[in-house]
């Protein structure tokens, strides 16, 4: 079970990023030692899975994000297990969820441009196996972006 501290840590790694046990523990309060082995324990919990840049995608080219709803042929073990066994070797598939609904698969992709998704698509997302309906849209414009998870709801 996390604490109120625990909370506050993980809130200030998630926005910020790691930071010095000095500056997260005058944050919540903390000697650094006994923030260093608060951090420690949320990682051998599992809790914190790993750390990650967040990257400005229109910096690396990136700037069109897709989001492409992905019905298969077949829900079957087999079905299911090739296509998200294909769907890890491509670089360009940011994230895929399988769904309920009338979708089986979501998928975020990473394009350049609406050509470069072009080439995406005929390249990669056409050669997915077992898929028998491709429905995409465009991001137009981010709202709110992914930043953490509420964890004082957690």
């Amino acid at each position: 079970m996390i604490d109120r501290i625990d909370v506050k840590l993980l809130e200030l790694l998630q926005r910020d990023g790691p930071k010095p046990a000095v500056e997260l523990g005058d944050a919540v309060g903390l000697s650094p030692s006994a923030c260093h082995r608060r951090i420690r324990a949320l990682e051998a919990a599992g809790i914190i899975a790993g750390y990650a840049a967040r990257l400005d995608p229109e910096r690396i080219g990136l700037g069109l994000d897709v989001f492409v709803d992905i019905t298969l042929t077949s829900q079957s073990e087999e079905a299911l297990t090739a296509f998200e066994s294909a769907v890890m070797r491509f670089d360009e598939i940011l994230e895929c969820q399988l769904l309920s609904g009338a979708a089986d698969y979501r998928l975020r992709v990473a394009a350049r441009s609406v050509a470069d998704f072009d080439r995406l698509h005929r390249h990669c997302l056409s050669r997915l196996p077992g898929v028998a309906a491709m429905h995409s849209a465009f991001a137009l414009r981010t709202i709110k972006g992914f930043e953490g998870y509420p964890v004082r709801a957690a």
